[in-house]
């Protein structure tokens, strides 16, 4: 027996079938009786089938509004076969969209449709009206920015996590979201040999967290040492303003780190000053100028309270000095974060461990799997020496929210560690990842981009046109053709606009400098030879067209 709601859902599909069949036959019908050419309206009639066929679906669909299962389980393998043919084809498509603002609108209706579309329609449209202004960033032809992970178990945990749809902000609003995060920090803590401080499975008091970007932990650290200092100062002056105490904090950060910190300090409402560095020393900050500008800025009446240490700088990958920078912050009680947003991969190789030494001094890491561990966007993974001082900063607790369990000392209440309040099952992507990579499989990953990169230098430094400008450690080259800035612009230029490979610049001693960073999973020897062709064939234009 059906549902009143079935009988009725049936009675229209009835109501609106006869109608369709009614419509399309009695003309064919008709015509058959007066036709003295049965063939052609055969012909016909099997025109209208197929146009009833395609009607009835449309009207299915309109009638349930929704994908059932059987029809998911058909589309989604679909979909897959979609995906992996791209990504087989990847680097038969430009690497660049050539496309110009606004390009969509009029690719698409001004409104959406009142009657839902096929999903053969939506399939369609995939190709006429997004991959025209896609950038590929997993073509082995980009090497723009740094890269952005990706493989197929993390995109295979990716679904199930869009599946389970669990809102995971606290334990009991779904358990295992939240223990699989827990363990999967330790995990990754111990690949990097982070000190038992910082691993949750210990008697340490720290742990580890995942937010969305390297930019969400840097705000996450500075707001939490914000609120150290304020309760510490308070402590001992429980009559001083909490507004002037903030009006007096200081941070600091070298003036090569991303621009994230920055605004990191703006929404923090507390002054950011930058650490300049020098070409001498590699672009990274020493202990010495920290250690002055802290004397100067206490000596005007400030409060030093933070310092973001950058290891592998976004212009050059550069690496500050954190064995100098964390004692002088210790000894002046303030909070050192570590941003190792791209290069934090890297250490969970042996040879590349030791630029991670001085961790034992932080208060706060972080770096991003979504970059260069092969878990797809977004995962950065942040640990903490003192769960305590996040959840200070953050904790509220509605009634809405409590459970039983969250006084047990058992649990981890995610929502205190971050700013959102919902967050997304990530950890199934690691889990995914680091089961079926292993740690060999993700070290040879790693090494293998090093290695192109170091290829990709020798050819720099055998042609006498360019020069080398910083230091090749890991998976970033950053060169110019020697000359003018306004010369490197136009290579750049010509560069991107071939759309063969994709480069960005950066800055550096004032100089206009081209960055080569391996970013693809797929990128191979040819891959990288093949760019350098293109770089020495648009050289040659550029200097024909400006010779000095």
């Amino acid at each position: 027996m059906y549902s009143a709601t079935g009988q009725l859902v049936l009675i229209t599909l009835c109501i609106k079938s006869v109608g369709i069949i009614t419509g399309l036959f009695l003309p064919v019908l008709t015509a058959l009786v007066r036709s003295h050419s049965p063939i052609g309206c055969l012909r016909e009639a099997t025109r209208q089938i197929k146009e009833l066929e395609r009607r009835t679906e449309l009207c299915l669909w309109s009638i349930f509004c929704k994908m059932d299962v059987s029809e998911f389980r058909r589309r989604g393998k679909e979909m897959v076969d979609l995906i992996a043919d791209y990504m087989e084809n990847i680097e038969q498509r430009p690497v660049y969209p050539n496309v110009e603002p606004g390009y969509l609108r009029s690719l698409i209706p001004e409104e959406a449709p009142e009657e839902p579309d096929t999903y053969e329609d939506v399939v369609k449209d995939i190709e006429r009206v997004i991959m025209p202004g896609v950038t590929h960033w997993h073509s082995p032809y980009f090497y723009a920015y740094f890269p952005t992970a990706s493989s197929f178990p993390a995109m295979l945990a990716d679904m199930l996590s869009g599946a389970i749809g669990c809102i995971g902000f606290s334990w009991a609003a779904s358990p295992a979201c939240t223990e699989l995060e827990t363990v999967m920090m330790d995990w990754l803590g111990k690949m990097l040999k982070l000190p038992e401080d910082f691993i949750a499975g210990t008697h340490g008091q720290g742990g580890g967290v995942i937010q969305g970007t390297a930019s969400e932990a840097t705000l996450v650290a500075l707001l939490a040492a914000r609120s150290k200092a304020v309760r510490n100062i308070l402590s001992n002056d429980p009559q001083r303003p909490e507004t002037d105490i903030i009006s007096k904090l200081v941070a600091y950060a070298s003036d090569q780190a991303h621009c994230s910190v920055e605004r990191a300090g703006m929404i923090a409402g507390v002054k950011m000053k930058n650490i300049p560095t020098k070409q001498s020393d590699g672009y990274a900050v020493h202990g010495e100028i920290l250690q002055k500008m802290i004397l100067e800025d206490k000596e005007a009446g400030l409060i030093p309270f933070y310092l973001c240490a950058t290891l592998g700088t976004t212009p050059s990958c550069a690496f500050d000095r954190i064995t100098e920078l964390g004692p002088i912050c210790k000894s002046e009680h303030i909070w050192m974060h570590i941003d190792a947003a791209y290069a934090g991969s890297s250490f969970i190789c042996p040879e590349f461990r030791p630029l991670l030494n001085g961790i034992e001094f932080a208060d706060s890491f972080n770096f991003n799997p979504h970059k260069w561990l092969l878990v797809n966007f977004d995962c950065s993974t942040m640990w903490v020496r003192k769960r305590s001082d996040l959840i200070g900063a953050f904790k509220m607790d509605p009634l809405y929210l409590k459970h039983d369990h969250q006084e047990s000392g058992m649990v981890t209440d995610y929502r205190h560690w971050q700013i959102p309040l919902g967050r997304r099952f990530r950890s199934l992507k690691m889990w995914f990842v680091f089961r079926m990579y292993g740690l060999k499989g993700l070290q040879d990953y790693i090494r293998k981009h090093v290695e192109l990169a170091k290829q990709f230098e020798t050819l720099v430094r055998a042609d006498q046109r360019f020069e080398i400008c910083a230091d090749v450690i890991l998976g970033l080259v950053c060169f110019r053709l020697k000359g003018s800035n306004e010369r490197n612009e136009t290579l750049l230029k010509k560069i991107n606009n071939g759309r063969k490979i994709h480069l960005v610049p950066c800055q550096l001693s004032g100089q206009f400098v081209l960055r080569f960073a391996v970013c693809a999973r797929t990128t191979e020897l040819r891959h990288v030879r093949e760019a350098w062709r293109i770089i020495s064939q648009l050289t040659e234009e550029v200097m024909q067209e400006m010779p000095h």
